[in-house]
């Protein structure tokens, strides 16, 4: 995979830049793997939630692939990830003759992917839990790419930026909520007002530099006027762009073949 996908990933504590955990080597596959693995881990990062995961897979994998983390939105969670077509798109792209890959789903509950004053920490999770194990599943964790819808979006630039490029391979944040103010954020997005200074996505930018980034939004949707102040913040412009639809489904499954193509470039 090309510098601008997959071939170009220590806990989300502050101050101390996060890493993930030390990768022990993916396992080799010894035949052809399912499609679609699905399982649960009981994640000490979320105080002791069953968090389940769902893997994809092309059709007839054989060997060792690189993952695609997908996070899902508010409300949301691994299963619903997959619903907006994930398996299908990714059939399709393989069967054209690109390079294959894994796309891996997370339960992450409605913690915006990150420590919260409650102690629960979903990016944690994704760094310390989730990577390690798939490293276990036949998957290469040396480097991952992150993708996001919504809530999930967001979380794709702050655990990307925060891994920085020498673990992220690429982040695709597709109608990401972000929110430039702190009074203009629903209760639940941050703890404070300090939380929102650490936290708020203008703080990204300057970590997103050197990887490969891809942002798509509705010009309808509701965090149209917050991406494009973002977007025009970055130094570089980033791939995707601004299209008709809103914050929902339709235009997150119209707009996934061509992200995952992006992905796999």
């Amino acid at each position: 995979m090309g510098a601008a996908g997959l071939s170009a990933l220590g806990a989300l504590l502050d101050p101390p830049t996060p890493r993930a955990a030390p990768d022990p080597g993916p396992a080799s596959a010894a035949g052809p793997l399912p499609t679609r693995e699905s399982g649960s881990f009981i994640s000490a990062a979320r105080g002791g939630v069953e968090t389940k995961w769902i893997i994809a897979r092309p059709p007839g994998t054989t060997g060792v692939l690189r993952p695609v983390i997908a996070l899902h939105g508010m409300d949301s969670d691994a299963a619903g990830v997959m619903s907006l077509g994930v398996e299908d798109a990714l059939a399709r792209l393989t069967a054209s003759g690109r390079p294959p890959f894994a796309v891996v789903s997370v339960d992450g509950g409605n913690a915006f992917w990150r420590r919260r004053a409650s102690g629960q920490d979903s990016g944690a999770m994704v760094l310390n839990e989730l990577i390690p194990m798939l490293a276990t599943k036949s998957i290469d964790t040396s480097r991952v790419a992150f993708m996001g819808w919504s809530m999930g979006g967001y979380g794709a630039l702050l655990l990307g930026s925060r891994l920085g490029p020498a673990r992220t391979a690429a982040i695709c944040a597709i109608s990401p909520a972000l929110y430039m103010t702190y009074w203009g954020a629903p209760h639940d997005a941050f703890d404070s007002l300090d939380d929102w200074r650490k936290n708020s996505a203008m703080n990204l930018v300057p970590q997103l530099a050197g990887i490969p980034l891809r942002v798509d939004c509705g010009t309808g949707d509701g965090f149209y006027v917050a991406t494009r102040q973002f977007v025009n913040e970055l130094p570089t412009p980033p791939a995707g762009g601004f299209y008709p639809g809103g914050h929902d489904a339709e235009f997150w499954h119209q707009h996934l073949p061509d992200e995952l193509a992006w992905l796999d470039s």
